[in-house]
């Protein structure tokens, strides 16, 4: 019997390992927002002893981050993630998705809705009126993530300037093909991130390709409950992808976690792709990384949930920073905690996102030596904290790792 992803909560004891690790509980306290009184309401759900339009079980798995911060925890081995998904899926067919969900997915699905959208965002990011303007309202805070999407003004991102001209270096020894997944957001908004990741790769020996027809990754769709939304993007990106490459590339730990896993929507070639996936770190790891020039930056690393959790990649970035010299890196208490981000979970569940960054702000203000840039390789994760630290009026920037790499390596004459 087919039962959609309910029985990757099957090994689940209620040994409670999972309580201390979700960010959701840890704000409100309450058991039916933690991982195991969720798998409760899960269950109920699936045996049909809740129906799917109960207000308090849909009031309870939404405000779910999804971050699945209780995986790596949870000693029984539960998939809570895929799970919730299921969950999700079936409150969806039975309830439908919440109006503003509806129009934020809409928009993801189609690439002639978001490119416009997403452009003009950036042109208006560009005038400089949203950092101007960035503050702790609804407003306030939105302007905050877009400002937060601009590439950092600091000054030991800029390649040093001796009066000599740089000679770019040889890259380092041909390492393959990776085809660069360009995604949404990531694309329109953070440019200046491929970039930096194509840069970085072609001086470790990579040689990196462009693809054409590649759509939205889907991930938003998939953990709202939108399973035929999803399959439609992940059907659309295995064909793009098909034989491009030895590898694809993803420099978004939220696309990247859902290429990766793509394969259980059951889309044909989608686990073929999902074991082509891999994280930009993963493949400069694999290189080396090449060191690059000193970067005397006081930074603290805050791991994406979907990257350390979903993908389970933990030791790859922290090898990019190590080619880097002079960097001070730091780990703040809690930098495995999700952000509050979590794709479209901010626009739908404004209050609960705000309480889950509100202490991951308070970590990074305290923190000793202060940090000048905070880094992370996801661009809600990116923003989410941009924006917090702006509304905060905490003189720190953020920054993608591989962006700390590039600077580096312009500095060093790579290129």
């Amino acid at each position: 019997m087919n039962r959609g992803g309910f029985e990757a909560l099957d090994p689940c004891v209620h040994c409670g390992f999972c309580l201390p690790a979700c960010p959701t509980y840890l704000a409100t306290g309450d058991e039916s927002d933690s991982p195991r009184g969720r798998i409760l309401l899960m269950r109920a759900l699936e045996r049909g002893e809740l129906p799917a339009d109960d207000p308090a079980l849909r009031e309870h798995l939404a405000l779910c981050l999804g971050c699945r911060g209780c995986e790596p925890v949870c000693p029984a081995g539960v998939g809570y993630g895929r799970g919730l998904e299921a969950a999700r899926e079936r409150l969806a067919e039975v309830n439908g998705l919440p109006l503003r969900a509806r129009l934020a997915l809409a928009v993801f699905r189609r690439r002639a809705a978001w490119k416009p959208l997403f452009t003009a965002a950036r042109w208006l990011r560009d005038t400089g009126l949203p950092a101007a303007l960035a503050g702790s309202g609804r407003t306030g805070f939105g302007l905050g993530m877009l400002a937060a999407s601009r590439k950092p003004r600091v000054g030991s991102l800029r390649p040093a300037a001796d009066g000599t001209p740089s000679q770019a270096a040889p890259p380092g020894p041909a390492r393959g093909s990776v085809a660069l997944f360009r995604g949404c957001v990531m694309d329109t908004l953070f440019g200046q991130v491929h970039r930096a990741t194509r840069r970085t790769l072609e001086a470790n020996g990579y040689r990196v390709v462009e693809v054409a027809a590649q759509q939205c990754c889907g991930a938003l769709h998939e953990h709202a409950g939108d399973r035929a939304g999803a399959r439609a993007l992940l059907a659309a990106n295995v064909a793009a992808f098909a034989d491009q490459a030895d590898h694809v590339v993803l420099d978004s730990a939220g696309c990247g976690a859902m290429l990766r896993d793509g394969g259980h929507l059951e889309v044909p070639g989608a686990a073929a792709l999902g074991a082509r996936v891999r994280d930009v770190t993963e493949l400069l790891a694999a290189a080396g990384p090449r060191v690059g020039a000193p970067l005397p930056l006081d930074v603290a690393y805050d791991p994406p949930c979907h990257l350390e959790h979903a993908q389970g990649v933990r030791d790859a970035p922290l090898a990019v920073f190590a080619a880097i010299p002079a960097l001070r890196l730091q780990q703040l208490p809690g930098s495995e905690r999700c952000c509050g981000a979590a794709g479209i979970y901010s626009l739908l569940h404004r209050e609960m996102a705000a309480a889950v960054l509100n202490d991951k702000i308070a970590a990074i203000a305290v923190a000793r030596p202060r940090p000048s840039l905070i880094a992370t390789g996801n661009p809600g994760c990116l923003m989410q904290i941009g924006a917090g630290l702006r509304a905060r009026r905490l003189p720190i920037g953020v920054a993608h790792p591989v962006e700390l790499l590039d600077a580096s390596y312009a500095r060093a004459g790579f290129y």
